[in-house]
């Protein structure tokens, strides 16, 4: 990656926008991060071989979840599904909503 070394930023950045007619932004400051050599992250076999399963440490969830079996009307579940990816979180804030409002949990 040598060759990153001479690149003139500005210039490459216009040629960029330019074809694509608009300003992109973040665009001057991700070419200025490959510039710098800051693209990538070389993985060796033995930084593959020291990954852990599961997440990494410190990504753990401040509240813990549980899997449960609720049964719904079909066309209500329909309707969440079709709401797009996120709709069980979306299911779970609505009803934490609820009984925050019904006083059953703080607000």
């Amino acid at each position: 990656m040598k060759g990153l070394k001479k690149l003139d930023v500005n210039k490459v950045a216009a040629a960029i926008e330019a074809d694509a007619g608009q300003v992109l932004p973040g665009l001057r400051e991700s070419l200025a991060e490959a510039k710098a050599g800051k693209f990538a992250e070389v993985h060796t076999p033995n930084t593959i071989a020291a990954r852990k399963r599961g997440r990494p440490v410190g990504s753990t969830q401040a509240v813990k979840k549980e899997a449960v079996k609720v049964r719904l009307d079909v066309d209500v579940l329909a309707a969440l599904r079709a709401s797009g990816d996120g709709w069980q979180t979306r299911i779970n804030d609505a009803l934490r909503a609820s009984l925050a409002l019904g006083g059953k949990l703080p607000s």
